[in-house]
C-alpha cells in the first residue's frame, strides 16, 4: 500500500499554495510532513491547518536542508521510502501512485518524475539549463536521468541509509542522485506533467550553479576504490 510512504514538502514562505496541496496529498491517503524552512509568513499554520506534520526551522536553512530533515524523519519514523514534492503546486499529486507502483515494478531506488516528456510547457530558459544539468549528471552517473532537477521524486529507505548527504541548498537533489548511482542504485524516470503558474523560484542561478558544479566535481575527483 503507499500508506506506507511519506510525502515529503520543502517549504518557504508558501502560505498560497502549501493548503491546497496539502489537501491534495491527503486525498491520496498518504501522511504528508512539511518542512517549514524558517518562513516569515503563514505556511507553517496553513500546512497544520490542512493536516500536514510540520516541522519547523527557526531560520531559513535551505531545501536540501529542509529534505535532509525530512528523510530523517522518514526513516526514524520506518516508512518503507519517501515521496518528494515542491511546495509550489508544480506537482499534481494524482500522481503519487504511478511513480511509487513504476519503482516497485523495476525494482529502482529512486524514481524521478521527467517534465521533460513535456518540456515545451517549461520556460524555455529553464528547460535548457534543465537539459545541460541532466546530459552532465547522466554522464556522472553512468545513468539516463532526464530531469535531473525534478522535485518530484520517490526514494527507498535503503537508498536514504546507504547514501551520505551533506549539501544544504538546492545541489542536494543533484548530490542524492549521484550518491545513489555511486552506490548502484537503479534510478528509472517517468513522465509527468508539471503546472507553472505565476509563483516566483527562491533559486539564485549563480550561486546554485556554482554549487552544482561543486558536486560534479567532488564526485569526478573522489578516490576510486
Amino acid at each position: 500500500m503507499d500508506s506506507r510512504y511519506c510525502v515529503i514538502i520543502p517549504a518557504f514562505q508558501v502560505a498560497k499554495t502549501i493548503g491546497e496541496l496539502v489537501r491534495a496529498v491527503k486525498h491520496q491517503g498518504l501522511t504528508v510532513v512539511v518542512i517549514d524552512d524558517g518562513s516569515h509568513d503563514t505556511t507553517a499554520a496553513v500546512a497544520a491547518a490542512h493536516g500536514a506534520l510540520v516541522i519547523s526551522h527557526l531560520r531559513n536553512q535551505g531545501k536540501g536542508r529542509a529534505l535532509r530533515t525530512g528523510f530523517e524523519y522518514a526513516l526514524r519514523s520506518q516508512f518503507d521510502g519517501v515521496v518528494t514534492l515542491d511546495a509550489d503546486g508544480q506537482h499534481d499529486p494524482a500522481e503519487i501512485t504511478r511513480l511509487i507502483r513504476a519503482g516497485e515494478q523495476q525494482h529502482a531506488g529512486i524514481v524521478v518524475g521527467n517534465r521533460m516528456s513535456n518540456g515545451a510547457q517549461m520556460p524555455t530558459s529553464r528547460r535548457a539549463t534543465n537539459q545541460l544539468m541532466s546530459r552532465i549528471v547522466s554522464a556522472v552517473a553512468r545513468q539516463p536521468i532526464p530531469d535531473t532537477q525534478s522535485g518530484f521524486r520517490v526514494i527507498r529507505k535503503e537508498v536514504l541509509q546507504d547514501v551520505s548527504l551533506r549539501a544544504t541548498r538546492f545541489d542536494l537533489e543533484t548530490e542524492l542522485l549521484l550518491a545513489a548511482a555511486i552506490k548502484r542504485w537503479k534510478i528509472v524516470s517517468v513522465p509527468i506533467q508539471a503546472i507553472y503558474g505565476s509563483h516566483g523560484s527562491h533559486i539564485q542561478p549563480v550561486r546554485e550553479t556554482v554549487r552544482f558544479l561543486g558536486v560534479i566535481l567532488r564526485y569526478l575527483l573522489r578516490p576510486r576504490r
